[in-house]
């Protein structure tokens, strides 16, 4: 029997609830492959840091990196200030393991209610650069004081898995103002991977096409180099269509023909705005799965959404984003048959649509959706 190690972290909010449903479905999964699944829990999140203020140490970084994969609840909590937990915690574990890739499928599931007015088929993949352009904490706001003419000095670094930029920058401003400044950084080599890993999954799913997504007209220096190399990267890939795109101009075609990609690659800014309007065109974030993924190392998989505090515990978010990135850890270790599985017992149950939760205008609990799902794995499975 194969045996895996999955690490997982249920988080705040509804973290634990939907987890559960996530590990009742992966349960029914491993059950029907004849796989064992070792679910190691780890307590990290607001919980545990307003207790200990410990937000992730090194040791747990070492563990996970002797686990196959991590599966993922939520973080967020308004005990805890914004972005210690999501630089302290989610970047951490994004960076630490180089997981350089943020994969998120944009699909529109049987029954599932949505804005747009089509009645083609949504079905592509966002891949979001994971590691670089302005997600990577170099930056400082300057204060004058109310003095003109400051000057400032500033040091700043950028670590990653591959490399190291130590930065230092001099300024002066001839008012007497603050401001603030952002470096965003894009690498060849960073930019190269992901372009390479979304033409191998265009290949792969049989997607004919890859659009390139920049803002090269009003930042051309750092956007420059990134549509440099999507040109050189798809001449390896003839017989994918390539296009490029500005941000803004994605934001408008995701609503006006969504058929009309296959998978589309972005620069982590742009990638972190735009795939929450490609969830809200499928349903929303109930149904918005994703994977922070190293191809050569171990990858997290999470739904997009956060932890809705206001909801914990009451047993009404919808877990299908939970479940399907689930799926999306199976097919990552190795078994796609059983991630399929997942898949198509989730498109079924929504398929039939005796089971709906709040978000979908019915009255089902989040654990109803859980048991159904999981139920449907199994029918599946032994048909």
């Amino acid at each position: 029997m194969k045996q895996y190690q999955i690490a997982v972290l249920e988080g705040d909010g509804i973290g634990p609830e939907i987890i559960r449903e996530g590990v009742k479905v992966l349960r029914a999964a491993a059950e029907i492959g004849g796989i064992s699944l070792g679910l190691n829990y780890y307590p990290y999140g607001a919980e545990h840091y307003l207790k200990t203020g410990e937000i992730l140490p090194d040791a747990a970084i070492r563990e996970f990196r002797d686990s196959n994969a991590i599966y993922f609840g939520a973080a967020g909590d308004p005990q805890v200030a914004p972005g210690i937990l999501e630089v302290g915690l989610i970047l951490k574990i994004r960076f630490d393991l180089d997981q350089y890739i943020n994969l998120r499928p944009i699909k529109l599931y049987p029954n599932v209610w949505t804005p747009l007015k089509t009645e083609a088929p949504i079905d592509f993949y966002v891949i979001r650069e994971n590691a670089e352009d302005f997600y990577n904490g170099m930056g400082a706001i300057f204060r004058s004081n109310g003095q003109r003419d400051q000057t400032h000095h500033c040091e700043m670094s950028m670590k990653r898995v591959p490399y190291q930029i130590n930065m230092t920058l001099d300024s002066r401003m001839d008012a007497s103002d603050d401001y603030a400044v952002a470096m965003g950084v894009i690498t060849r080599q960073g930019a190269e991977r992901a372009m390479r890993y979304s033409f191998e999954l265009a290949r792969a799913k049989g997607k004919k096409k890859v659009t390139a997504v920049d803002k090269v007209n009003v930042l051309p220096h750092v956007y420059g180099l990134w549509r440099e190399v999507f040109a050189e990267v798809a001449r390896d890939y003839p017989e994918i269509e390539t296009e490029n795109s500005f941000a803004d101009a994605t934001a408008m075609w995701f609503v006006k023909n969504p058929e009309n990609y296959g998978v589309v690659v972005m620069p982590n800014l742009f990638g972190d705005v735009i795939t929450d309007l490609g969830a809200e065109i499928t349903g929303g974030l109930g149904f918005a799965a994703g994977g922070n993924i190293n191809p050569k190392g171990v990858s997290m998989f999470e739904p997009i959404h956060g932890s809705a505090p206001k909801y914990k515990g009451l047993n009404v978010i919808n877990p299908v984003a939970t479940i399907l990135s689930g799926g999306m850890l199976l097919e990552n270790i190795g078994e796609q048959a059983l991630g399929e599985l997942v898949e198509r017992a989730v498109t079924e149950v929504l398929r039939e649509g005796r089971v709906r939760t709040k978000d979908m205008g019915g009255t089902s609990t989040t654990s109803d959706m859980g048991d159904a799902i999981a139920a449907k794995v199994r029918e599946l499975g032994r048909s």
